[in-house]
């Protein structure tokens, strides 16, 4: 020992490794990437996170404390081939250049987030993005967002949604994007309704040569009730792209302020209309046109965003006394990773009559915010229900993890409700073809997955698990059986915004 320690010096020592051993049990650091491929745009970023448990029980769930951005692309335009799908050489080259400018290895990436919007989402590009990230399988969360996950998505990952909830108002979120807008009406942080419709920057646009020559559909509709031609000669004058312009920000007002829909408005609509049960205290807004809105950006892409924004702006402040309010993330409103970790589930509580169906990965969680503490009808569990599916572009029929808290006493009356409601909900005459797990938030796991597989008929792969909490936007990853002890490692995959 060297003598220039003393018993005191030893002690400190002690304490240091203690508390070093202690902070890696209840720390997890992980690095994480976002990549977001949409119709008109894609960029990537990477992050670090730190996550630490929230209390010292082993079940508990890791909350993120510090997130920290370690590099950001530049926005690239998605590649397209002459066919039309997705040119994935391009896309993964660009994808390879990210991780050398950034000096990262694929290796140094814990996990991650694909996000996939519009034509990226089609059939016809599917098997080349799945090739793209196969490597990456089980180890990142690969989502293709409809037009309601894109609205909640954007919603989210603006910071709409946590402004809604810090200032405890009703927030109106407008996310326009290159060939979409989408809405959702937040109230206290809760996002009570969504709907997109078809207005975007990029829906006139040049090509790679210069010439004016992208029009999509609703652009063409547009041009047409103006008597437009929409030629590439046309095109290239600023006057006529102004036009357009305008008469789409007059129909995105519309939208925007709950007006009656003309024909064009009805034609353009992607979604049903946005129920508006409660009136908005203010307006946000995300997505490329927003960065002219919010005065970020001055340059021209080769679009109509530049033009559209201004026209749009003009148009609310006659028809709106709304303030606009800036939620924190325009183009870049997406997501930047996915956290991960494991929770040990009790074998007591699990209802697993075959465990050759796990492990399962990357399933989507369908949260069912109802408070089931009291006695609720089934009409309203089916639609609580059905209206989660809605929001996250998920079929009744498709694989899920339904997730919600149960409190109070487990009444058998009250457990056969729940369960034949579920049956209703995602399970209509009583087959499923894909696997239906329960996460449940206390300790009904066992009694409600045998209610339902055993004594209300289900046909088809049931897992029922309790003591997990769940949220929004979560993934799941069950693993294998371990016996003993019976229990399942659960991993939770929690979509994190900038």
């Amino acid at each position: 020992m060297d003598d220039d320690l003393n018993v005191g010096d030893i002690g400190e020592l002690e304490r240091q490794e203690i508390a070093r051993y202690i902070w890696q049990q209840e720390t997890v650091e992980l690095k994480t990437i976002g990549i977001d491929v949409g119709s008109s745009t894609s960029h990537l970023l990477f992050a670090k996170i730190t996550m630490q448990r929230q209390t010292q029980g082993l079940s508990s769930r890791f909350q993120v404390v510090k997130r920290e951005v370690l590099w950001r692309s530049p926005i690239m335009l998605t590649p397209f081939l002459p066919n039309g799908t997705i040119d994935a050489g391009r896309l993964g080259d660009f994808i390879h250049g990210a991780y050398r400018e950034a000096g990262l290895e694929r290796g140094d990436v814990d996990t991650g987030a694909v996000i996939l919007t519009g034509e990226a989402i089609k059939r016809k590009n599917a098997r080349a993005i799945d090739e793209l990230f196969a490597e990456e399988a089980g180890k990142f969360v690969c989502a293709t967002a409809g037009h309601k996950l894109e609205c909640t998505l954007a919603a989210h990952g603006s910071g709409a949604v946590k402004r809604s909830k810090d200032m405890q108002q009703c927030v109106l979120h407008v996310d326009i994007g290159g060939g979409t807008t989408k809405l959702a009406l937040i109230d206290k942080g809760r996002i009570l309704s969504v709907a997109a419709f078809a207005v975007g920057g990029r829906l006139v646009g040049q090509d790679a040569e210069g010439s004016w020559t992208r029009v999509d559909e609703s652009a063409q509709l547009v041009a047409s009730e103006l008597g437009l031609a929409t030629d590439a000669a046309n095109l290239a004058k600023p006057e006529i792209r102004q036009q357009i312009a305008r008469r789409l920000a007059q129909v995105a007002a519309d939208y925007i302020t709950g007006s009656p829909l003309d024909a064009l408005g009805q034609k353009l609509l992607l979604t049903e209309p946005l129920q508006r049960r409660v009136a908005p205290d203010a307006v946000t807004f995300s997505g490329g046109v927003s960065e002219y809105i919010y005065g970020r950006e001055k340059k021209e892409f080769g679009d109509i965003a530049k033009m559209l924004a201004p026209e749009l702006i003009g148009e609310l402040s006659t028809r709106m006394s709304l303030p606009i309010l800036d939620p924190g993330q325009g183009i870049r409103a997406t997501v930047i990773g996915a956290s991960q970790f494991t929770v040990q589930v009790s074998g007591k509580t699990i209802y697993l009559p075959d465990p050759g169906v796990l492990p399962v990965r990357n399933v989507p969680v369908v949260h069912v915010g109802l408070d089931l503490s009291q006695d609720l009808s089934s009409e309203a569990i089916v639609g609580a229900v059905r209206s989660t599916l809605s929001h996250l572009d998920l079929k009744p029929s498709a694989r899920m993890a339904i997730a919600f808290a149960w409190t109070g006493d487990p009444e058998y009356g009250r457990l056969a409700a729940a369960g034949q409601a579920l049956l209703d909900a995602v399970a209509p005459g009583g087959k499923r073809a894909e696997p239906l797990l329960l996460m449940i938030d206390g300790d009904i796991g066992k009694t409600l997955g045998h209610i339902l597989h055993e004594e209300l008929g289900l046909e088809g792969k049931i897992v029922s698990i309790d003591g997990v909490q769940l949220q929004e936007l979560d993934f799941v990853d069950v693993g294998e059986l371990i016996s003993p002890p019976g229990v399942v490692p659960v991993i939770i995959k929690s979509l994190l915004f900038s």
